[in-house]
């Protein structure tokens, strides 16, 4: 099955940055603490350390907008967006049980097969998602189908689509800052015929 986790390119890059500062900075504390000689930085590496995180916010900021953009793009010239949210009532091809939690999503069939992270349907099938939260709000987000909820934990929300004409593979995210794995709070809805 798809694996929405998997990290690459510049997640990957920002991961190995991140961990690596948060050693030096761990060895630099127990170092300042347990040194028999007091030392000082001199300002000028300071500053460059504060210039060092200041690129590094901006790089992830515009490496995000710009993946966001092309992916929107992409949707926009594909023709996909033509699917609707459905009305509410009436009969469904499918319906989804959906547990969101920190920080994935798990789908569950009517034939209770659970798939983590990505959920295979048909072109064209209406579809009810039940989703759930068990621990903290999270937003449930399908830009190629343009809809978008919030649901808070323990109560379930109910959302009916009819799924893309066109085969392809569709983000699913969380649009709620939900806790430090957020940004990888992705999932997949895998549109085979």
């Amino acid at each position: 099955m798809e694996n929405a986790l998997g990290l690459s390119g510049y997640q990957a890059l920002m991961m190995t940055i991140v961990f690596a500062l948060g050693i030096l900075g761990i060895a630099g504390l127990f170092l300042a603490l347990f040194w028999p000689k007091r030392w000082r930085l001199k300002y000028r590496i300071e500053i460059g350390f504060i210039v060092m995180l200041l690129a590094l916010a901006w790089y992830a900021e515009d490496s995000s907008s710009r993946i966001f953009t092309e992916y929107q793009d992409a949707i926009r010239a594909s023709g996909v967006l033509t699917a609707e949210a459905t009305e509410p009532g009436g009969t469904f091809d499918r319906e989804l049980r959906v547990v969101a939690f920190q920080w994935g999503f798990a789908f569950l069939s009517d034939d209770n097969k659970i798939s983590r992270n990505a959920v295979v349907v048909k072109p064209g099938e209406r579809v009810l998602f039940r989703i759930f939260s068990n621990d903290v709000i999270h937003g449930f987000n399908i830009p190629a189908v343009g809809i978008t909820t919030e649901f808070d934990p323990g109560r379930e929300r109910d959302i009916w689509i009819r799924t893309p004409e066109k085969p392809g593979k569709y983000l699913i995210q969380c649009l709620n800052y939900c806790g430090v794995g957020h940004a990888q709070m992705k999932a997949w809805l895998v549109v085979r015929a």
